[in-house]
């Protein structure tokens, strides 16, 4: 049986692991157990900490290092290969959290009753948020990423350590691929930033039409790199039939509409082991869907930030527009003009955790965007912007780190 091109990935870059494990100096068994101690089931109170080692996937026959993290230096280079290999190495391991679908008024949603324990059903407990884990690996040579989604049962007090898997998403990046190869769970579009925060565009399509994106916004924190926060806007597509003016019909336009949020809030618990690592009740983070929202007054105002930019350009080559457009999110350091944000409530959707999320679609030309936020410190945040045309084509993405020049005080 053919395997999937995500298992086939998942498989390769194990093999390599593993590979590199055995070329190990036989005098360093402690490395070897620091990464395999872990399974799945574990005693409560275990802490699932580990130092961050950097992991390059190569052939068995080359030399494997795999070393334990020093300070990070900064390097000035701007070189797709450098910025790609300091993504990689920041987004991949081990992120285990807590996820919750959002209606698109941001109001959460419960669990399914069928999954919710019986424990809870008699103690009449809401249940609106699902355990995760994402084990991420980015190839640190390869412009090819993949992750898994996996939501684990709700389950009462620490069986959280014996968790069963209730689904599993599998999905994949791969400049080289051609969007017909990678189906059913790749990117259309990717932008990254070497921080290890990113942007994807996920398509699902009805009989070849395209009716739905998903917008994928990765957002490190500045401040903790083993903590982030993953917002995913789910936008309906509807063609809307062109405006007739006597004899003259205009083009076609998509409309874009929100029609729901799922936030996932995630830390980074280890190297990238493919899920066989589950943090259970040594979990630091906890759920978090019924918890207050953001208030409106935190972000309202006067914004500035310098952005990180990607810019799409469709292009007329076939053999181009069938692969993943895949751009590098960059600081124009020669544009001294931070940009500027008037930001109102009238239509954020606020979340807990202190996100939140917008949109916006103007009329005369038909462009729409849509935008998420993450509010660190007072007067502090990071957002992701997507910009589309009026054909639904992605144009641009944006992050910026933000700062409040005037805040609103209603």
């Amino acid at each position: 049986m053919a395997l999937s091109a995500n298992t086939a990935v998942f498989g390769h870059l194990r093999m390599a692991f593993n590979a590199s494990l055995k070329n190990c100096p036989s005098s360093s068994p402690s490395l070897r157990q620091t990464l395999f101690i872990h399974r799945r089931h574990h005693s409560s109170n275990a802490t699932c900490r580990f130092p961050r080692f950097k992991f390059f996937a190569v052939p068995a026959n080359a030399k494997t290092a795999i070393t334990e993290e020093t300070p990070r230096s900064h390097s000035t280079s701007t070189t797709i290969g450098t910025s790609w290999a300091e993504f990689a190495e920041k987004v991949s391991g081990e992120w285990d959290g807590y996820g919750a679908d959002f209606s698109k008024d941001g109001e959460p949603m419960e669990l399914p009753e069928s999954v919710v324990p019986q424990a809870y059903r008699d103690w009449e407990v809401k249940v609106f948020d699902w355990q995760t884990q994402c084990p991420t690996l980015a190839h640190p040579t390869h412009s090819q990423l993949t992750y898994k989604l996996i939501r684990l049962l709700p389950t009462v007090g620490c069986e959280a350590d014996a968790a069963t898997t209730y689904s599993l998403l599998e999905r994949n990046i791969n400049l080289l691929a051609t969007a017909a190869a990678a189906r059913p769970a790749a990117a259309t579009a990717f932008a990254y930033q070497s921080n290890g925060c990113y942007v994807a565009v996920w398509p699902k399509e009805n009989g070849g039409s395209l009716v739905q994106l998903e917008l994928e916004h990765c957002l490190i924190h500045p401040r903790d790199r083993e903590s982030r926060v993953r917002i995913i806007q789910a936008v309906r597509i509807k063609q809307q039939p062109p405006a007739e003016d006597g004899d003259d019909q205009g083009e076609p336009t998509n409309m874009m509409q929100l029609e729901g949020i799922q936030v996932f809030c995630e830390q980074w618990y280890g190297p990238f082991r493919n899920g066989e690592q589950l943090g259970g009740c040594a979990i630091r983070d906890s759920a978090f869907a019924s918890t207050p929202a953001l208030t409106s007054c935190q972000v309202t105002g006067l914004w500035q930030g310098l952005p990180a930019t990607a810019t799409f350009q469709p292009d007329n080559s076939r053999e181009e527009e069938e692969r993943v457009n895949f751009r590098e999110l960059v600081v124009d350091d020669d544009d001294s003009v931070p940009l500027s944000a008037s930001r109102d409530g009238s239509s954020l959707i606020l979340l807990p955790k202190q996100l939140w999320c917008s949109s916006n679609q103007e009329e005369e030309q038909g462009e729409t965007w849509f935008q998420v936020g993450w509010l660190l410190d007072r007067g502090l945040a990071i957002t992701s912007k997507c910009s589309f045309s009026a054909d639904a084509k992605l144009k641009e993405v944006v992050i910026a780190c933000e700062t409040a020049k005037e805040l609103m005080t209603n």
